[in-house]
């Protein structure tokens, strides 16, 4: 009897413990919302609501909670609940979608705006997009954003630039907090040195934008906002390192001075001095880089409300890439090939708002970029200055949002090459102005335009308008058309102009480039009675170029040619964009862009060079609430391009084949404050010396110096011994020999891919709130 009693009152107390339940209903506007996720925060108990919105939670302890609604797409709801022993409870959730598409974004008008009401599309990406795939720098992080790619320009020293929608990395401006910080000198060295941590979003125009930000913004802008002070963590790091060694820290707070100010103070570092090289050509993959870069941002608080902020960053780097035995003794000789760049920068950024009536706001940048570099035996010294200021009069009336501008930029500019005998140094002033119109409650039209005089080419005039049409609440229609032009800093922007052998021959002056684009936009919510929600965003786009200046490998492999083209460049295709949100914790999206990028001269239509035809990328990231774990796989496709060869006789690939990189993470947040992740980079281990004989031409023969060249004043036959081939070489030309049996000269222009490898990475964040 004495067994029963103690075996009934153990089951008591095991229903007491064990047997307690938690159910409700998941509903978003009244409406059943199926497949949410439903989570008992720091414990491994979970469930999900069915398809009528219904869920339960069973074997519950008795004690106090916080129960969480989670659903992609839509914003958490946390409640605060005690069980009992031996009781039910009942928790209902009302979720509401979030405003993941109608963030708040100032890049296409200068206005701060909602991205859904904006006439001009703008695509918009925050931390927790380039957190499925972490990169040191922004640069790296836009390989995921489709219609955009970062291109390596150089095998040697791995410096590169952005493409968007087939242009080349020029074409492209980037902004820090709306200033044109990164330009000329830093377009090629700047982009490594901003921390991601310190970013809000970034914003990304695809096509001209002329009429409000000037020259450079001819293919596309992208805007890096940085956070505000009083809305950054109080402290926050994320560090990361590589299984080839790479180090990577971003470290940043942020404090209240005094009564008036706020701070944020940001600083990253990265390291990687491990030389590598696979592929066996003695020459490093992967550029060695030693890079710290400081950020502070003041806002400060003014009686009348009014914005004022100031933000400063200053950058080093010291990097080097070539043969394996290279050290800084050989800096500059023609013993060791190597590509040594020391970058010294600094910026200023500041944004006032003016104590008057009317909302007007004055902001201000300089940047003052030192480059001491050698590329081989090659100095490069260069020396850039640019200062920006603008005053902004935003004026709304009651069917019209006027903004009007005046803006002036001084460049100076100075490198020891023979194309810049003197110092260029110019200021540019520039008048603007836009309209908004408001022609009915669907209907928005954008009327702007831009005057730029530049001393040394005149009066530059670029108008642009825009279209929108919102025929439901869940479909818009953009349609957007413009001019451009831009004005060409060759060796600042052209890296292939410094490195190899090639000679660089300017024929004529260089005009600016002019261009003409139309886009026409189309985005669609859609959703479903289960509870998902997918968003359609599909463009057609159109470029016209004249004057365009396109660097020519083809009339001389030992030469680049530099003029302006005599005839036209288009660029045209079509992108499209789905994002999905599914159920229990599942969210994806993919992307793909597919373009003709090429010129025409005296009738013959060409494919541009290291452009390819389609591009593609997706990312799918599962939350698995219960055990806290988070898996984001990511992953981006390319197309053929066509690749600089140095003849006939050259027996690498003409195109790329189709390459693909390929990246999975695994991230657990069960730790209050702490993150920790893990994963693999280039899952398949692509790399370009995949079905090449050499990646880099000459390699064994860096400054030439084995190479017989045809130095009579007439064209003269000669034969490969390697293949029997006969070619017509012209004078000054390279000569097929025993030793070299192609007819080349060192070349490490061959770029298109990346040369890591599969790899590790292990990270940790911190945050303190």
């Amino acid at each position: 009897m004495k067994l029963i009693k103690n075996t009934l009152c153990f089951l008591m107390v095991s229903c007491g413990v064990h047997g307690q339940t938690i159910k409700g209903r998941t509903t978003s506007d009244g409406m059943p919302l199926p497949y949410v996720n439903i989570f008992l925060k720091n414990t491994t108990k979970g469930s999900s609501s069915n398809d009528n919105g219904n869920f339960s939670i069973t074997n519950v302890p008795n004690g106090s909670y916080t129960i969480v609604a989670s659903f992609t797409g839509f914003k958490n709801v946390e409640k605060q609940i005690s069980i009992a022993a031996g009781k039910t409870i009942t928790v209902n959730f009302e979720l509401q979608e979030s405003e993941s598409l109608n963030e708040v974004i100032v890049t296409g008008t200068l206005k701060a705006v909602s991205r859904l009401e904006s006439p001009v599309p703008v695509e918009v990406y925050t931390p927790a997009f380039f957190k499925k795939n972490p990169t040191p720098n922004i640069f790296e992080a836009l390989q995921n954003v489709n219609g955009v790619r970062p291109q390596l320009n150089c095998n040697v020293c791995n410096t590169g630039d952005i493409h968007i929608n087939g242009l080349e990395g020029p074409y492209t401006l980037v902004l820090i907090d709306g200033m044109p910080i990164v330009s000329g000198l830093s377009t090629v060295y700047g982009l490594s040195g901003i921390p991601n941590s310190l970013i809000d979003q970034v914003e990304i125009v695809k096509g001209p934008a002329s009429s409000l930000y000037g020259s450079e913004a001819v293919g596309g802008l992208i805007n890096i906002i940085t956070k505000l002070p009083e809305h950054a963590p109080m402290f926050f790091g994320d560090t990361f390192i590589s299984g080839w060694g790479e180090l990577n820290v971003d470290l940043g707070f942020k404090a209240n001075v005094g009564k008036e100010a706020n701070l944020l103070m940001g600083v990253n570092y990265f390291n990687y001095s491990n030389p590598i090289d696979n592929n066996q050509d003695n020459f490093t993959d992967v550029t060695l880089q030693d890079r710290i870069s400081i950020f502070q941002k003041w806002s400060f608080k003014r009686k009348s409300n009014k914005l004022f902020s100031l933000a400063g960053r200053y950058f080093y780097e010291d990097r080097w890439g070539g043969e394996m035995q290279w050290n800084k003794s050989f800096r500059g000789g023609d013993a060791v090939y190597g590509e040594s760049i020391y970058t010294s920068r600094y910026e200023l950024i500041g944004n006032y708002q003016l104590p008057v009536e009317e909302n007007m706001t004055f902001q201000f940048s300089y940047s003052d970029h030192n480059q001491n570099s050698v590329y081989g035996n090659t100095p490069y010294l260069a020396k850039q200055r640019i200062g920006f200021g603008q005053l902004i009069w935003d004026k709304p009336l009651k069917h019209h949002d006027l903004l009007f501008g005046m803006a002036g930029r001084y460049n100076y500019y100075d490198d020891n090459t023979p194309a810049t005998v003197n110092a260029d140094e110019v200021v540019i002033p520039s008048l603007f102005a836009q309209d908004e119109i408001t022609l009915s409650p669907k209907q928005r039209l954008l009327l702007g335009a831009r005057y730029d005089y530049d001393s040394r080419h005149g009066s530059i005039f670029t108008p642009r308008i825009a279209y929108r049409f919102k025929p439901t609440e869940d479909d818009i229609i953009r349609l957007n058309a413009g001019t451009g032009f831009r004005v060409v800093n060759l060796f600042t922007e052209e890296h292939a102009a410094l490195t190899g052998a090639r000679d660089v021959i300017i024929e004529g002056e260089l005009e600016p480039e002019q261009s003409y684009n139309v886009t026409l936009n189309y985005l669609k919510k859609l959703y479903t009675k289960n509870g998902m929600l997918f968003t359609f965003d599909a463009s057609a786009f159109y470029t016209y170029f004249t004057n365009a200046i396109i660097p020519d490998y083809d009339t001389d492999p030992n030469k680049i040619f530099y003029r302006n083209l005599d005839g036209f460049s288009t660029t045209k295709g079509i992108s499209v964009n789905i994002d999905a949100v599914f159920g229990s914790g599942i969210r994806g999206s993919i992307g793909g862009t597919i373009q003709d990028v090429s010129k025409e001269e005296d009738g013959i239509k060409t494919k541009q060079i290291l452009t390819e035809s389609y591009s593609a990328v997706w990312s799918l990231s599962y939350r698995h609430y219960p055990t806290n774990i988070t898996v984001d796989y990511t992953g981006n496709l390319y197309g053929p391009m066509r690749l600089p060869l140095l003849g006939e006789l050259d027996p690498r690939q003409e195109y790329s084949p189709t390459w693909s990189i390929q990246n999975i993470q695994f991230t657990y947040n069960g730790f209050n404050n702490f993150e920790i992740y893990a994963g693999v980079k280039n899952l398949l281990n692509w790399t370009p010396n995949e079905g090449n004989p050499f990646i880099i031409a000459r390699s064994e023969d860096p400054f030439d110096k084995e190479v017989d060249f045809n130095e009579t004043d007439q064209p003269v036959s000669a034969t490969s011994p390697a293949t029997g081939q006969t070619i017509i070489v012209q004078p000054g030309g390279v000569l097929p020999t025993d030793n070299n049996p192609y007819a080349l000269t060192f070349d490490p222009s061959y770029v298109y891919a990346p040369n890591q490898g599969r790899r590790l990475f292990f990270g940790l964040r911190f945050t303190l709130n």
